[in-house]
């Protein structure tokens, strides 16, 4: 996939997604000097992790049948200073399921957090996931 960026204010990014048009911008965080506007982008860290869960999870349970009722997550970063870092993501998500055996229950949790961003982030960076079937 491919991405076009633009630098259109100050401390605020442009991205296009040049596969379907969609836009995204962020801006500097107010911690940081930023108007806080829009995501920042280490928000994207937590915010990719915890949607890319869910992505995984509603395909693989897909893959046998189970059908999901509804997901939520919540998702937090934690800034590290010197050097100013994300230290730790966190994700609580919450999945309704119907159908599936505890093995399965336990097959889609591994599934998730073996998700491609999990995957992509650097061992330092804090993980910390909570998955809840109902």
């Amino acid at each position: 996939m491919k991405y076009e960026l633009t630098y259109p204010e100050p401390l605020r990014t442009r991205s296009v997604h040049t596969g379907n048009g969609q836009i995204l911008l962020t801006d500097a965080p107010t911690d940081n000097g930023g108007l806080g506007q829009a995501y920042s982008p280490t928000d994207l860290i937590a915010v990719g992790l915890a949607s890319c869960m869910m992505t995984i999870l509603g395909l693989r349970a897909a893959s046998r049948s189970i059908e999901i009722l509804g997901m939520e997550a919540k998702a937090e970063k934690k800034m590290s200073p010197n050097p100013r870092r994300v230290g730790r993501v966190s994700v609580g998500l919450t999945v309704g399921l119907k159908g599936g055996t505890i093995e399965d229950r336990n097959w889609l949790r591994e599934e998730a957090l073996a998700c491609p961003v999990a995957l992509s982030l650097h061992p330092d960076l804090e993980q910390v996931v909570e998955i809840t079937f109902t």
